[in-house]
């Protein structure tokens, strides 16, 4: 099903980025401009580096100009995608930053509804996901804080935490179930 954004006369991502693939250089700026916050904003959460969020944001978006046609619609929404990315790349930053053992991390992915193509509607989304966030209990609330913006994989939280690793996943898959419900993912 393809998004409508919040005015007649603006394209869809998917037309964008067809676009893209084209060769459109222009069609790659009205897709940065409306992203390219949100894309930042993640990198930066993870990372807590100013400078490496800005060359994720950058490689991104190369990354999109170069694999336009990987995209597929069907799969999820372009931010989601997005921001997929931007989380894995990040993750993978920390990870040459501080290596450790164990290299792989369950990754987790919701294709959200909402064409985030302008900054109330973002900002809509956010205080959602935030007040759902606040909802949930102080123990799922901080495991996935841990998992999705420090990058810890579930051994590694259950480690600092001192807590059993099933009680870990459970946690999570538990948090993001509630979020789901709560934020109409």
């Amino acid at each position: 099903m393809e998004q409508q954004t919040g005015a007649q006369n603006e394209p869809l991502d998917q037309d964008l980025v067809r676009a893209i693939a084209g060769g459109d250089q222009a069609s790659l700026g009205r897709l940065y401009d409306r992203y390219s916050g949100l894309v930042y904003s993640v990198a930066l959460r993870v990372l807590r580096d100013t400078a490496g969020a800005e060359e994720i944001l950058q490689d991104i978006f190369m990354q999109l100009w170069q694999k336009a046609s990987q995209f597929d619609a069907e799969r999820g929404s372009l931010p989601a995608w997005l921001l997929v990315m931007t989380r894995n790349r990040a993750i993978s930053r920390l990870r040459r930053r501080d290596p450790i053992s164990e290299a792989t991390i369950e990754e987790a992915s919701a294709s959200l509804p909402y064409r985030l193509d302008n900054f109330l509607i973002q900002q809509e989304l956010l205080g959602k996901v935030r007040m759902a966030m606040d909802g949930l209990p102080v123990s799922q609330r901080e495991t996935l804080e841990l998992a999705y913006f420090e990058g810890l994989s579930h051994s590694e939280i259950a480690e600092r935490t001192g807590e059993p690793l099933g009680t870990i996943k459970t946690r999570l898959r538990s948090g993001v179930q509630m979020l789901r419900q709560q934020c109409d993912f």
